[in-house]
């Protein structure tokens, strides 16, 4: 029978710490925490960055037609003004279409892109700006260990934690 560490805490936020983990992993390929944290964490992304590099290549390309505001030469949009039926007028944004190449996900990538996205949280840089984790995933990590079967992160031990004592750790991936 395959148990899990319980890790001190109530099964929700163990849960919560060990996304909010995996998250951080992946954003910054490298994170520092206990023994026992580092190994829950390291079957979760080892499993993540698998699926990743099994559905890596599964899209196809598709034409989507576009409808976006027209931008002026400063990158504001234009405006045109235009008279309602009861004869009020008000400005309105100018609309240009074009069509323009997309991924298009086959069924078994965004399945595992919706697994995915259960196991990392949503992500924001300083601008805050959306950071996309399972993009990440499948364009810039899977490349990396395509010719690879498993062990995708490492373990290496810092010594104990002055506190109490507890092993620390730093969980990276491996290069």
């Amino acid at each position: 029978m395959a148990t899990n560490r319980k890790l001190g805490r109530t099964t929700d936020i163990r849960l919560a710490m060990l996304k909010n983990l995996t998250t951080d992993l992946i954003l910054h390929e490298k994170i520092e925490t206990t023994e026992a944290r580092a190994k829950e964490v390291k079957s979760i992304a080892d499993s993540l960055i698998s699926l990743a590099v099994k559905e890596k290549d599964n899209f196809e390309e598709v034409e989507v037609k576009v409808s976006k505001a027209k931008l002026d030469s400063k990158g504001n949009k234009e405006t045109e003004l235009v008279k309602s039926k009861n004869g009020k007028e008000y400005l309105r944004v100018v609309k240009e279409t074009t069509m323009e190449k997309r991924q298009k996900d086959m069924p078994s990538r965004l399945n595992a892109r919706r697994k995915m996205m259960k196991m990392i949280n949503k992500v924001k840089d300083s601008d805050g700006k959306n950071i996309d984790l399972t993009a990440k995933l499948f364009n810039e990590i899977a490349p990396k260990y395509e010719g690879r079967v498993g062990g995708y992160t490492r373990i290496l031990k810092t010594g104990p934690r002055r506190g109490d004592n507890s092993e620390i750790v730093i969980l990276e991936l491996v290069d």
